[in-house]
């Protein structure tokens, strides 16, 4: 039927214990002996206890063991009652009642030995040894399934918090990489089309009176523009995971910082100082990107078209420092993600970034990028 439930394998093997010591039990009656109230009363206690093993295993235990040492001295008949008394044992070990099936074991064990030294005895030394034998194998074998069980599931633990390990690493790389994409679109993309709006107004003003001028905007707003669409393919291409080939312009340096420079649309007075060449890729890649940033920054908030750029190598650090003398009214203290990107691309080497405004007005941005990377 749909509605029974599959009995559990303890069950089952209680049952057929049962079901074999009580056929055990009838087949006692070819024998010399003549059965008492007790041939029924003591065995159908056992059974009962044996029934309910798994949930009271020291009850059943307990009871089973009073049972079993009535039986046989005071039963009528000699049959393997014993047989479930063993099976008691090695639950209570398996259970983790080691201590008590021990205990009712040396207890069971002495009492027999105490029983057996009248004149009448009902088992002999060799019956007797191998009695001890099967409790002391019951308790034993019920120890180590438990300590079998207990590694087993020590193990499995062991797996999930490995698994779960490598899972909250695989979405921690996920999230640093989801930041470093938009932190690239930020720089690049948030530039680029900045400076389109800074030329396209150009030519709007220049077109009738200054067409040359306008002119040199739109070119300029269809190079950067192209460039625009090459970045924003690039990394499209990698959140695709898709092979393609590396892009043909060459990546943000210092070396290429006169082109940053032009870039920016800005009158910038620049300063250089100490050895820039040879620097690691990845100092060399954030410097070029916070002067991208900072110059980008000046461009939409500074109200001027006027900055300066320092560059300096010093005491092992590359210092670089973008300051203009504009009103900045549209500084909102520092919360916008131009500055916050630039102040993680700096400390993620280790380095320091300050931004804020200037005492004698205007606005200065100074990183610190030690030359000095960890090693990881």
């Amino acid at each position: 039927m749909w509605g029974m439930r599959r009995p559990s394998p303890s069950t089952i093997v209680s049952l057929v214990t049962i079901a074999a010591v009580l056929a055990g039990c009838l087949l006692a009656l070819r024998g010399p002996g003549r059965p008492n109230v007790l041939d029924v009363v003591l065995p159908a206690i056992a059974c009962g206890a044996l029934l309910a093993r798994q949930r009271y295993p020291v009850a059943a235990l307990i009871v089973m063991t009073v049972s079993v040492a009535a039986y046989y001295p005071y039963a009528g008949l000699d049959g393997p009652v014993i047989v479930m008394l063993f099976i008691a044992f090695y639950t209570a070990a398996d259970r983790g009642h080691l201590t008590a099936a021990i205990a009712t074991g040396a207890a069971a064990l002495l009492a027999m030995g105490i029983g057996e030294t009248g004149a009448i005895r009902h088992v002999d030394d060799s019956m007797f040894m191998m009695i001890t034998g099967w409790v002391v194998a019951s308790i034993a074998f019920g120890g180590v399934t438990r300590n079998r069980r207990a590694y087993l599931s020590e193990a499995r633990q062991h797996a999930l918090d490995a698994l779960l390990t490598k899972e909250e690493e695989a979405r921690r790389r996920a999230s640093e990489e989801r930041l470093r994409i938009a932190r690239e679109l930020h720089d690049v993309l948030g530039h680029n089309v900045s400076m389109i709006n800074v030329q396209a107004s150009a030519a709007l003003h220049g077109i009738r009176k200054r067409p040359e001028e306008a002119e040199a905007a739109l070119r300029t707003i269809k190079e950067t523009s192209k460039e625009t669409l090459r970045e924003l393919r690039t990394t499209l291409g990698v959140l695709r995971q898709v092979d393609e080939d590396a892009p043909v312009a060459p990546a943000d340096s210092l070396a290429r910082v006169d082109a940053l420079v032009a870039a920016s649309g800005l009158k910038v007075r620049t300063d250089l100082s100490g050895p820039l060449d040879a620097l690691p890729t990845e100092v060399d890649l954030a410097a070029a990107r916070i002067i991208r940033e900072a110059l980008t920054n000046v461009s939409r908030h500074s109200g001027t078209d006027q900055a300066t750029l320092t560059i300096a190598h010093k005491s092992g650090n590359i210092i670089v420092t973008v300051e203009d003398d504009g009103p900045g009214a549209t500084y909102d203290g520092g919360s916008g993600f131009g500055i916050q990107g630039m102040r993680e691309r700096a400390t993620a080497l280790g380095g320091t970034l300050e931004a804020g405004p200037r005492p004698e007005g205007g606005f200065r941005v100074t990183a610190r990028l030690p030359l000095d990377q960890p090693a990881t």
